[in-house]
């Protein structure tokens, strides 16, 4: 049973974002005593312990029953003093106890290899060229600008630019060793959190000030209403790019859209070049599941492609998503891929964008939820009133072309509360967490078939 943890931390870096995984679930060290049935994890240290249990606890559960076939009991312990070692990240060295007093955190400077994506298997569209030139160029220094910030919806491929940057970046460099830090707003954040805890706010500045060469942060709608995180952040990026240094930022609002910013950095997010990805045209969509079946080695007949990008219109991720069970269902039953196969794995997804109303949209999901009308733009913060609430300003956003200020007025609401919504639902409508099924099925329950 010694790779039990193994196999655990491979179910869990397919159910949870890759900065998540690797800044919390990657350091942990396991093992399971079928015995007790006890699953053992220890943490580097007891603020990653702490948050593992407040956040991850119920997944790695499952995740372990998944394995074992048995619900294991969880314990989450923290390294002895003697045993602790700190990633360097690019050198792929460590340091010892006695030198990692001089770092904060555990390092998120991104090696070459961890980066999933590349400009070659990005489908280029009317929706997202400019977005890609950019990107491209951008690694080119081909633009005069040091820093690139990208806008789309969720699951519309600017996290697959951004990390295109990095690995294009970390190959063509003519440095032995090109230190790219990639991470989430939030991950940032908490790494701050964590310096600040343990006194070590100096080191913090140091690692994301002078010993990184590349920036790359994604969701950085995460700051609203964080002042000295903001802070923070201004202050690094103006140090970046004051010696030259490269930034790249993704968010899925444009920084005229995001509420509680310093006015300062709300300016620096401007001073770049943007690029907005609009939601891919059906031939777009349809050379994007002929490119990922041919990487998947199957043949796709045209028919179906076309009514999977016919019925799929707004989230690439679903697409690809659609496309990875149909090609499961068909080799399991060892059967060629039909229309009708196609639509019977249809019924799980997000389909077709409608021409929705706002009313119509607060209609389907008042009777999802079983709320009166009154309940869901009222004041109340119960949390299902909450939930379908911020579930309705989400498909406001995606399915019609009211802005954040038209949608919040219909909800007595500010737009910033509707931003906030939003982002909150997109973090975990695409998750396989509880909350994430129970979104998913909801979406699926008030989008009309």
């Amino acid at each position: 049973m010694t790779n039990v943890w193994e196999r655990i931390q491979t179910i869990l870096e397919k159910s949870i974002k890759s900065g998540v995984f690797q800044l919390w679930i990657q350091p942990l060290q396991g093992g399971f005593n079928p015995e007790n049935q006890v699953l053992t994890l220890q943490a580097p240290n007891e603020f990653v312990a702490s948050w593992v249990r407040e956040r991850l606890q119920g997944m790695i559960i499952e995740a372990g029953q998944d394995v074992l076939g048995i619900t294991p009991r969880l314990e989450i312990t923290t390294a002895r003093e003697d045993d602790v070692c700190t990633p360097l990240g690019a050198s792929g060295q460590t340091r010892s106890r006695e030198s990692r007093k001089h770092l904060p955190v555990q390092s998120n400077i991104q090696v070459i290899s961890r980066f999933r994506h590349s400009f070659q298997d990005f489908v280029v569209g009317p929706c997202n060229e400019l977005a890609f030139v950019a990107s491209r160029s951008f690694c080119r220094e081909q633009v005069s600008s040091d820093q690139l910030f990208l806008c789309s919806s969720t699951g519309l491929g600017k996290t697959h630019l951004v990390q295109s940057m990095g690995s294009n970046l970390a190959n063509e460099s003519n440095r032995d060793t090109l230190r790219i830090a990639y991470l989430t707003a939030e991950e940032f954040a908490c790494q701050l959190i964590q310096a600040i805890k343990s006194k070590q706010v100096e080191q913090f500045k140091a690692r994301y000030r002078n010993q990184i060469d590349i920036l790359m942060l994604e969701d950085i709608h995460f700051f609203q209403g964080k002042e000295k995180i903001q802070g923070e952040f201004l202050s690094t990026i103006n140090s970046l790019q004051s010696q030259g240094k490269k930034v790249v930022l993704s968010s899925s609002f444009l920084p005229k859209e995001l509420n509680d910013l310093d006015s300062n950095l709300v300016s620096r997010l401007c001073r770049g070049f943007m690029a907005v990805i609009d939601k891919p045209d059906l031939q777009t969509r349809q050379e994007i599941l002929l490119q990922k079946a041919t990487r998947m080695q199957v043949s796709l007949p045209q028919e179906v492609s076309r009514v999977l990008a016919e019925r799929i219109q707004t989230d690439i991720r679903q697409l690809e998503s659609c496309l990875s069970n149909l090609v499961f269902k068909a080799r399991m039953l060892k059967e060629r891929i039909t229309l009708e196969m196609a639509l019977e794995v249809l019924k799980n997804y997000d389909l077709k964008e409608q021409n929705l109303d706002l009313e119509e949209i607060i209609q389907s999901v008042c009777r999802v939820f079983d709320l009166p009308r009154e309940k869901i733009c009222s004041k109340s913060r119960r949390k299902q009133h909450v939930l379908a609430r911020n579930l309705a300003f989400y498909l406001a956003r995606k399915y019609t072309g009211h802005s954040l200020k038209e949608i919040g007025y219909r909800f007595n609401r500010r737009h910033s509360t509707v931003l906030k919504g939003v982002a909150n639902v997109e973090k975990e409508v695409n998750t396989d967490t509880p909350l994430g099924r129970q979104l998913k099925d909801a979406v699926s329950r008030v989008m009309p078939t």
